[in-house]
């Protein structure tokens, strides 16, 4: 670096970036308690929020198809501008940034507490989806360019994203007990926290976030590459209400399929580009946003079927619901401090394909639903496969779409995994949706709904299975170039790029 650059810029000393076999300091736990707090509160709104929908369209008299926008503006906010949050947080400074995201979801928040117009609610809930859209990445990628590859990123990412399914899980409970009260406080609650969350961080993130990135600004790749996916979240989840096969729905894809081709032409030909689309030649960074596409897509998928079944087939209030499904998120919040551990030992070429082995057998044991389906029978099975399966998955998915990519580019690879997983819930959700609907036959009964339930049912299973299948692939691809490595003597590929190696060879 040069000699004149300020210590603010410089990239974390020893001191600052820990390895895996020395203690963090108070400071850099407090750290990552704030950033675990940004992505907890982000789930936790989405599960309180999803629960709370009845008592809001009652009291707003909004009808179904206008209360559907109370859930889908986050995620038009949050999958559409992800890729802009990534790679605003390279240039313009990841701590900057967060800090400015996290005060703007506070603020969402209160606004939308206050709120008596459904209208101006669901603009207040795209604000929101917006300001995570900035705020996951920024997170993200504070952590993996303050943790060195390795054990203390892989324990350090562990606990962010389980801190996130823990937060989702922990909003159904709470969302039961804060609507009995009023579905408001579903939306003021993450204020404080918000708050004090945003106190914190201008005390403990670390300074060398505050440095920007070189290059300029893809205005063009900016404009295009948020407005096909915009477009592409608001069109799967509108053709629910107008079709698939009308006019409309067929045009808005036709102008998303328009826009992603001008995106890729102008990122192959500008300078700077908003996402580099070299680092896709990397495989295990494909892969894991393939994957985390397809298995976060099946499990937003199931989660809206188990809804629907426990609290109109089976009949289960809101609160009844949220505990049945605690047992995944307990597992998974269990489990936050021993996967860094088990990542480190296993690999995530082991923990991925086994992660989503245990997904694919928990939506397969729920095919056996029927009218008087049991907890202990039915439920509780599958939210113990889940939970299992998710703790294993998730950190994984994350970890492996941002290791082996340049700190320069973490905001990026940040964003592209969490765009993968909101894109993957729209389109999933959307689609499971349509083939619940199409198989109900538009009936009320119970045996309309179980005749909905199953193909959609199916379906979550096989975009699992597909899930499963680029995992396994995947596994097989590393475990053919460590042979690879071990036929070759005297060569650390581990240290090829340092140049150790060679001069080893020497």
């Amino acid at each position: 670096m040069p000699t004149n650059t300020k210590p603010t810029d410089q990239k974390p000393s020893p001191t600052d970036a820990p390895s895996g076999h020395e203690h963090w300091s108070p400071r850099l736990w407090g750290a990552l308690i704030v950033l675990c707090a940004a992505l907890f509160l982000d789930a936790l709104d989405v599960s309180m929020v999803g629960v709370a929908l009845p008592s809001i369209g009652g009291d707003l008299k909004l009808s179904t198809s206008t209360l559907q926008w109370v859930v889908s503006g986050y995620v038009l906010g949050y999958g559409g501008l992800l890729l802009l949050g990534g790679r605003a947080a390279d240039l313009l400074g990841r701590r900057r940034v967060f800090l400015i995201a996290l005060a703007v979801f506070a603020g969402a928040s209160l606004l939308g507490g206050l709120l008596h117009d459904g209208n101006l609610l669901i603009g207040a809930r795209f604000l929101k989806g917006a300001s995570a859209a900035f705020t996951a990445p920024a997170a993200l990628s504070i952590i993996t360019t303050t943790f060195p590859e390795g054990p203390a990123r892989n324990k350090a990412l562990s606990i962010f994203t389980t801190c996130g399914a823990s937060g989702y899980s922990l909003g159904l409970v709470l969302s039961g007990l804060l609507t009995s009260v009023g579905w408001r406080w579903t939306f003021l609650m993450p204020v404080p926290v918000a708050v004090i969350a945003l106190v914190f961080a201008l005390r403990v993130l670390p300074k060398h976030a505050h440095e920007r990135g070189d290059g300029g600004y893809d205005v063009l790749g900016a404009i295009t590459g948020t407005a096909a996916l915009l477009l592409l979240v608001f069109t799967v989840t509108e053709a629910q209400s107008v079709g698939w096969a009308t006019a409309r729905t067929i045009g808005s894809l036709f102008a998303v399929a328009v826009l992603l081709v001008a995106f890729l032409v102008i990122e192959q030909r500008t300078a700077h580009p908003l996402v580099r689309l070299g680092i896709f030649r990397n495989g295990a960074v494909a892969r894991a946003n393939s994957t985390a596409l397809l298995l976060m897509g099946s499990y937003a998928g199931f989660q809206f079927i188990i809804a629907l079944y426990l609290q109109r087939t089976l009949h289960w209030s809101a609160l009844q619901m949220g505990f049945g499904l605690l047992p995944a998120g307990a597992l998974v919040a269990l489990s936050a401090t021993r996967m860094g551990a088990i990542v480190d030992r296993y690999g995530t070429g082991r923990l991925l394909p086994l992660g989503s082995l245990a997904m694919l057998i928990g939506y397969a044991l729920f095919l056996r639903l029927g009218p008087h389906g049991t907890f202990l029978g039915l439920v509780l099975p599958t939210m113990l496969l889940l939970g299992i399966g998710f703790a294993l998955f998730y950190p994984s998915v994350n970890i492996a779409a941002t290791n082996g990519v340049a700190d320069e580019e973490q905001g990026l690879a940040s964003g592209l995994v969490n765009t993968a997983i909101q894109v993957g819930n729209a389109l999933v959700l959307a689609v499971t949706t349509a083939v619940l609907t199409a198989g109900s036959h538009g009936g009320t009964s119970a045996q309309d709904q179980l005749d909905g339930y199953r193909p959609a049912l199916v379906l979550v299973t096989v975009v699992a299975l597909a899930g499963l299948l680029i995992t396994a692939a995947g596994a097989v691809l590393d475990r053919r170039r460590a042979g690879v490595r071990h036929s070759v003597p005297d060569y650390d590929y581990r240290r090829a790029d340092s140049g150790a190696a060679l001069k080893e060879r020497v």
